[in-house]
C-alpha cells in the first residue's frame, strides 16, 4: 500500500492487509451509522471523517488499527484500558483480533460531533 495512494475510505480498506480489513470495515460502518452526515475521505493518507471540522479517523499499523478522535477523555481512556485496549493521547488501538468497543466509540463520536458544533 506504500506506493498506492487511495482516494476513498473503501479504497484504503481494500488496499490494506486482509487481517486488518474486518476491523476497518466495522469502524467505517460504526462511524457512518453514528454520524450519517459526516463526510468520509482521505486526508494525510488515512481515512478521515469530517462534520463541522474533523470528526474522527483511523489508520493502519503493523498489528492494529488506530482510531483517532480528539474527544478521548481520561475517563474514557481508563474504561478502554480496563477492557484491554491500548490508548494514546487521542487514539485507541484495536488489535486485529479484538472486538470493536462499539458503545464507547459511539459515545466518543457523538461527543466530538457536539464539540464540532460549538
Amino acid at each position: 500500500m506504500k506506493d498506492i495512494k487511495p482516494k476513498t475510505v473503501d479504497e484504503f480498506i481494500d488496499l490494506s492487509p486482509a487481517e486488518a480489513q474486518e476491523v476497518m470495515i466495522k469502524l467505517k460502518n460504526l462511524i457512518e451509522s453514528t454520524a450519517p452526515n459526516a463526510e468520509g475521505g482521505i486526508s494525510w493518507n488515512v481515512p478521515i471523517y469530517k462534520l463541522n471540522g474533523i470528526l474522527v479517523g483511523f489508520s493502519l499499523a503493523k498489528k492494529h488499527v488506530s482510531f483517532g478522535i480528539d474527544s478521548l477523555s481520561d475517563d474514557m481512556r481508563k474504561v478502554l484500558e480496563d477492557n484491554g485496549y491500548k490508548t494514546g493521547k487521542k487514539t485507541v488501538q484495536i488489535k486485529f483480533d479484538q472486538k470493536i468497543p462499539e458503545a464507547e466509540l459511539k459515545q466518543l463520536i457523538k461527543e466530538q460531533a457536539q464539540l464540532n458544533e460549538l
